[in-house]
């Protein structure tokens, strides 16, 4: 007779969408208590650091990662519960890593190597004076409408839509690259997150526009990177975006050309 214990770890996908939850909601609650922090102490101090020290760099390469974890996942977890409904097909073996773990990841590590990137990129801007080292966001109004206008046009680019498609099915995705065991994990979490990457990377690039802490904008892009990737709204949703964007970008410069 099968004990209720064993019946609550034969739910692989159910465990696997709680701790994605869990994850998801305690990066946002870490970011949440980061913003509380900035203006006035840690993330102030580490913003308006004259020297990218390597405890500079660490806090920021922290700040992104985390914000990684808050926005990709949600939009990820479709993806990652189809692996997991697939990988359970295949007879587990003691002592050996869950390859849904393995394959979730392989994804984030994608998103962390992005996140070394991006606090580089951050650190260079406030020593250039581009972005503001109190708001973390590009000071120069015209130089964040044209941002808008790049991320737009990227929108509407093969590139965006092939990455795109990709991301959003699960089913021919993975069973187009399967291989069995962690290897196999490695190489399709990987695959998928570089995908992942090719999509949103122009969003995340947005972030230097509303300000890098400002969760309200945070959020808001994390609700765009889900809604295309999970929404029935097809190619053309992702377009009309960049439409939009492409707007939003140019009345910025517009009204900065006014005042200015």
């Amino acid at each position: 007779m099968e004990t209720p214990l064993a019946s609550l770890l034969g739910r692989d996908r159910l465990i696997v969408a709680a701790c994605l939850a869990a994850a998801t909601a305690l990066a946002w609650v870490f970011l949440w208590r980061m913003s509380l922090d900035a203006p006035g102490h840690a993330m102030a101090g580490m913003a308006m650091a004259p020297t990218i020290t390597p405890a500079w760099f660490a806090g920021a390469f922290g700040m992104w990662a985390l914000m990684m974890v808050a926005m990709m996942l949600p939009s990820a977890s479709p993806m990652i519960l189809f692996y997991a409904k697939v990988a359970t097909g295949s007879p587990p073996r003691p002592g050996v890593v869950s390859p849904t773990l393995v394959f979730a990841g392989s994804y984030l590590i994608v998103w962390f190597l992005f996140s070394l990137l991006a606090a580089a990129l951050q650190g260079l801007l406030i020593k250039l004076g581009v972005v503001s080292a109190a708001a973390l966001a590009v000071g120069d109004r015209r130089l964040a409408g044209a941002l808008l206008i790049a991320a737009g046009l990227y929108q509407v680019t093969p590139l965006k839509q092939a990455c795109l498609d990709r991301c959003r099915s699960p089913l021919s995705f993975v069973m187009r690259l399967w291989r069995p065991g962690w290897r196999g994990a490695v190489r399709l979490g990987v695959i998928h997150g570089l995908y992942c990457l090719g999509c949103c990377w122009m969003l995340m690039a947005l972030l230097f526009v509303g300000g890098v802490m400002n969760l309200a904008w945070v959020a808001a892009l994390a609700l765009i990177v889900l809604i295309e990737k999970v929404a029935p709204i097809g190619a053309w949703g992702s377009r009309a975006l960049g439409v939009a964007v492409i707007a939003a970008g140019g009345l910025l410069i517009l009204g900065a050309s006014a005042t200015g």
